[in-house]
């Protein structure tokens, strides 16, 4: 049989998209807490390697349209030097606010190996490095509940079927896991569809299965990248943040989630638009459903790291460092920058290939914690992010 892809355009073009499961989870699950006070957090996951250079524009560098000749487009101004990407035009109101931040120039303390497996464990780990017995396996949003004396652990529940480590450790947690759906993503779909194809053993299981997930195959002579796009609508990521919205009205205070589909190695101009979509749907479906409880609420939007400054030759971006913090909420002080920026000459790269982070995105994490719920930053550093180098408080909450 004729294939309308060959092997090996196939498996070049997979490479972007089919380098790691972890960038694509089969059923986002969420987490849910609650604490004491009136204060909210949302900390949302962005699986599979956010670029943050084209989230969040450095228009006014004049390295970024050499680095990115056909990536670095236009964008909708947020100041005389970066740009938002035009498809979160639904956000852009939010700057105008002081609903919504950015922290450029971020990341984790993970470097150079670059493994999506690796990179979300130590941003939900919220680790440096190895941790001792007693802490291993835990999410730094869990130990923070440890520091909340009147924190209900009983009421903090997990939804998915599998859990996240963010979350994970000594306060109680109960699973629910809804009914199975499949909800693979197009790239995962493509890839089982040519494996099943030339198996004819596990063709017929293979297919019907797929058929489940609601999204066709590609025919013969259709574009893969067509079949690529035709990807849901972010209907079911508005759900789940309605779900979430419900439940922080209640005696919820924190919540977490994960969005996947960064991982955009190939035509990142149009691959990256469903997983904006995503975004911008979660975090207007949060303001809408939580109505006034949005003023008491803060939202961390991060990503395991980086991509590369410059473009490939399959106009994507590869696995990299620095990278961008997203933060929304009525309880931020918004519209505005947190941090500096390092530049994008040559000399000013991480490793001549990456954004150079400036500060820990756990710090920001930290300062949030300790701002919304009272924590002692030195209880932060020592228990939360252990050995964490706080540093100076970037005033995020109003």
């Amino acid at each position: 049989m004729q294939q309308s892809l060959s092997r090996r355009r196939f498996l070049t073009r997979s490479l972007g998209f089919g380098c790691s499961a972890a960038a694509s989870p089969l059923l986002t699950p969420v987490t849910l807490a609650a604490a004491p006070g009136d204060n909210r957090l949302v900390v949302i996951i962005l699986r599979g390697a956010m670029d943050g250079l084209d989230l969040l524009r450095p228009m006014g560098d004049p390295q970024f349209r050499a680095l990115r000749p056909t990536l670095a487009g236009d964008g909708l101004a947020l100041d005389n030097f970066f740009a938002l990407h035009p498809a979160l035009d639904g956000l852009h109101p939010l700057w105008q606010a002081g609903e919504l931040a950015f922290a450029p120039a971020t990341s984790t303390p993970y470097r150079d190996r670059r493994s999506h497996f690796d990179g979300q464990d130590h941003l939900e780990a919220g680790t440096a490095g190895p941790l001792p017995p007693a802490l291993q396996r835990t999410g730094w949003l869990n130990r923070m509940l440890t520091l909340l004396p009147q924190a209900d652990a009983r009421t903090a529940f997990a939804v998915g079927r599998e859990r996240m480590l963010i979350l994970e450790g000594q306060a109680a947690m109960t699973q629910w896991a809804p009914g199975t759906e499949l909800d693979l993503s197009p790239q995962s779909r493509l890839l089982l569809g040519y494996l099943f194809a030339a198996d004819p053993l596990f063709a017929e299981a293979g297919l019907t299965a797929l058929d489940m997930t609601g999204m066709d195959l590609p025919e013969d002579g259709e574009d893969a990248d067509s079949a690529m796009m035709a990807q849901p609508a972010a209907g079911d990521t508005g759900a789940l943040a309605a779900y979430v919205a419900e439940q922080l009205r209640g005696p919820t205070r924190i919540a977490s989630f994960s969005l996947s589909g960064w991982d955009t190695h190939y035509n990142q101009a149009r691959a990256i638009l469903p997983a904006l979509g995503r975004l911008q749907d979660a975090i207007l479906t949060l303001r809408a459903g939580l109505g006034p409880d949005w003023g008491r609420t803060t939202v961390l939007a991060m990503t395991e790291f980086g991509r590369t400054l410059r473009e490939n030759g399959s106009t994507g971006t590869d696995h990299g460092t620095g990278g961008a913090l997203l933060l929304a909420g009525g309880a931020l002080r918004g519209g505005r920058m947190f941090g500096g920026w390092p530049g994008l000459a040559e000399p000013d790269m991480y490793a001549g290939r990456d954004l150079m982070p400036l500060r820990d995105i756990r710090a920001y994490a930290g300062w949030a914690m300790r701002d919304l719920f009272g924590l002692s930053a030195s209880d932060i550093a020592r228990t939360v992010f252990p050995g964490l180098d706080m540093g100076d408080n970037p005033r995020l909450i109003l």
